[in-house]
């Protein structure tokens, strides 16, 4: 009997340690909080924007085209030009993030709520609007990025690339 009690109390407290966690905000690096972009369906209408949106690859998908989800449309309305009074955010250096996240965004520390933005690659000239993700971490660190995006402002998937983010308006 003192034995099944002592492997309850185990049992309990190992299920309560993801909810510790969670409310002591010490999740790894790995968890992010805030998903990129869901399934299309699985959308609040507030967050979906056609141009920054895109459903998953299929599970099957091994190549970069298979990989990006963009349609032809999102992708010009994506590097058509900002209008004017957008606010320069700061200069990050970027990664490739998950590549079957769908859709064109940046997981940045440069913002503290999600919104559209756009990405400048200095070193091309071409850029790209997109999504702007919140992510923990001081201003200096780094940031991950789309497949989609970084293939519109020509940047190199393995590389780290210096880009520009600043907000739509």
């Amino acid at each position: 009997m003192k034995h099944c009690v002592i492997l309850c109390m185990i049992c309990l407290g190992l299920s309560a340690c993801g909810a510790v966690t969670e409310r002591l905000d010490l999740e790894g690096s790995g968890t992010e909080k805030t998903a990129a972009v869901r399934d299309i369906a699985d959308m609040d209408k507030a967050t979906y924007d056609p141009v920054t949106s895109a459903p998953r690859p299929p599970a099957a998908a091994r190549t970069v085209e298979a990989l990006d989800t963009t349609t032809a449309e999102q992708r010009a309305a994506a590097v058509t030009p900002a209008a004017a009074g957008a606010r320069a955010l700061g200069t990050t250096v970027v990664s490739l993030g998950s590549a079957t996240e769908p859709g064109l965004w940046i997981k940045t520390p440069l913002v503290k709520a999600e919104m559209q933005g756009r990405v400048t690659n200095p070193a091309t000239g071409r850029s790209s609007t997109v999504m702007l993700i919140p992510i923990h971490g001081p201003v200096t660190a780094g940031s991950r990025m789309s497949l989609a995006a970084l293939r519109l402002i020509g940047a190199s998937l393995t590389d780290l690339t210096r880009v520009e983010i600043s907000t739509l308006k």
